[in-house]
Formats: C-alpha cells, sequence, structure tokens
C-alpha cells in the first residue's frame, strides 16, 4: 500500500515529541504538509529541526500556544485557519490516588486532553465539510475503555474523546470526512520514559527491567507484553489520515497490543 498525502495538510497538536512526533513525521515522509504544536517556541523549533534533519524535504511549520486554553486554540486557529487532516494529540497524564486529585486538577486534565479537541474539531472540521474532504484524529488510550485505578481522571478524558469521536463522525456522516479515535497502549513516549527511568534510578534496576514489570504488574493481560513505540502507533494514524481510510469512520483503532480483552 503506497500511501500519498501530497498537497494535504495537517495539523498534529502535541507534536514536539513522543507519538505526536512519529505521527508528524511519518504524515510529512507521506508527502503531507505539516504544522507541528508545542507549548514552547524552543520545543516547536527543536522539533522542527529534528524533522527536518530526518525528512529533508519537509514542509513544516510550527506554532507554539497553551491549547488546553481558549487563547491558545484561536492563537493556533488564528496562524492556521484551515487544515485537512486534524490529529488531537496534546494531552497530559499523572498517576495519582483518587482522593489527592483535587477540582482544579480534574478541570485541567478535561481542560488539556478533551476541550482542546472540542475547540479545535469544531472549527476545522466545518471547513472540512465545506470542501467535502478531511480526516480528524482523537488520540484516546486503552485507558478511555480499561480504567487505571491509579488513574481515574486520565481515564475519564480518555472515554470522553472515545464518545466526541463517534458523535463527530454521525454529525459528518454523509461525507467524505472520516473521524475515528486510535487506542494506543503504554508507549514509550518521552513522558513514560521519564516515569520509568525515574523509577530505575530509584530502585538501582535497568530501564528495561522496569518496563517489564510495569507491563506485567499493571498491564497483564497485554498480548504483545511489551511497551509499543510511537511509530506503531503512528502507523494506524497515518492509515487513518490516508484516502485508502475513506470508509473508516465512527471506529475506535486499538493500538494497545490486546490489553483490552474484548472481542469489539
Amino acid at each position: 500500500m503506497q500511501i500519498d498525502l501530497s498537497g494535504k495538510h495537517a495539523i498534529i497538536t502535541g507534536s514536539t515529541a513522543g507519538i505526536g512526533f512519529a505521527i508528524a513525521q511519518g504524515l510529512a515522509k507521506a508527502g503531507a504538509d505539516v504544522v507541528i504544536t508545542g507549548r514552547t517556541q524552543a520545543r516547536v523549533d527543536g522539533a522542527i529541526t529534528a524533522l527536518k534533519k530526518d525528512t529533508p524535504n519537509a514542509k513544516v511549520e510550527g506554532v507554539a500556544a497553551d491549547l488546553g486554553t481558549a487563547e491558545g486554540c484561536q492563537t493556533l486557529i488564528k496562524q492556521q485557519p484551515s487544515t485537512d487532516i486534524l490529529i488531537n494529540n496534546v494531552g497530559i497524564f499523572a498517576p495519582q490516588d483518587f482522593f489527592d486529585v483535587d477540582d482544579a486538577t480534574w478541570q485541567q486534565f478535561f481542560d488539556v486532553n478533551v476541550m482542546s479537541a472540542v475547540r479545535l474539531s469544531r472549527h476545522y472540521a466545518q471547513g472540512m465539510r465545506e470542501r467535502d474532504w478531511g480526516r480528524i484524529q482523537f488520540i484516546s488510550s486503552e485507558s478511555g475503555i480499561n480504567i487505571p485505578s491509579e488513574m481515574v481522571h486520565y481515564g475519564m478524558t480518555k472515554s470522553a474523546l472515545l464518545s466526541v469521536s463517534r458523535g463527530l463522525a454521525k454529525v459528518l456522516s454523509g461525507t467524505q470526512v472520516t473521524v475515528n479515535a486510535i487506542l494506543p497502549g503504554p508507549t514509550r513516549s518521552e513522558g513514560v520514559l521519564k516515569m520509568i527511568g525515574e523509577m530505575a534510578e530509584k530502585e538501582g534496576i535497568s530501564q528495561q527491567e522496569v518496563e517489564e514489570r510495569f507491563v506485567k504488574e499493571n498491564r497483564p493481560s497485554s498480548i504483545i507484553q511489551r511497551l509499543a513505540t510511537p511509530e506503531e502507533v503512528a502507523s494506524m494514524s497515518i492509515y487513518a489520515a490516508s484516502p485508502q481510510a475513506s470508509a473508516t469512520t465512527g471506529a475506535a483503532l486499538r493500538v494497545e497490543g490486546g490489553i483490552v480483552d474484548t472481542l469489539t
């Protein structure tokens, strides 16, 4: 299968590292013009440099904005008023005991993980509908189905994204705009590797040992029995963004290594 996204414009939120960067990289290699976003100009500039080094002919722009706020979303919209492909990837996570999560933290997780996607999708989907072509994706998680007891507040936001994704697909029924959710499992993203590295240093063991133990103790139903790579997740996203995926919409596409033990 040859995926060609030449002439398409893509915005990938939260794309200075990890899954978001891997998606931006993959879309650029497929020929799309990509927009990287991050909270600081330094992070955005660094990601653009890294992407151009890997893919010299890539057409890449960047926008620095805090998409967890309405003002930040408007900053992105003002600089990039339309797009063909929107990947709602920006998000935060942190393990925390349910009884210690205060109202402000619940609100912060909802604003960053859910409302950023709602605000941007609400804007960009209208142009896609008018042009009768587009791809919108919500990077959810297996945690949206398999709610982790150590991150109930995070799992809630990922469940919400599944609802928004399915509902928006119905709103755009009959058009050539598809809307899908991507469900990664634990992935070797920057944030996860940092957490695992800190655990390894604290316990005086290797990072590989911590990764293996994490999967065994926290995701024992995993079939692949390891963390996924950002590139593995990105491959699903790139396919869903392609012309070949025109009949795939309203779906929850799993890239979680078989952790969710259900048939559908």
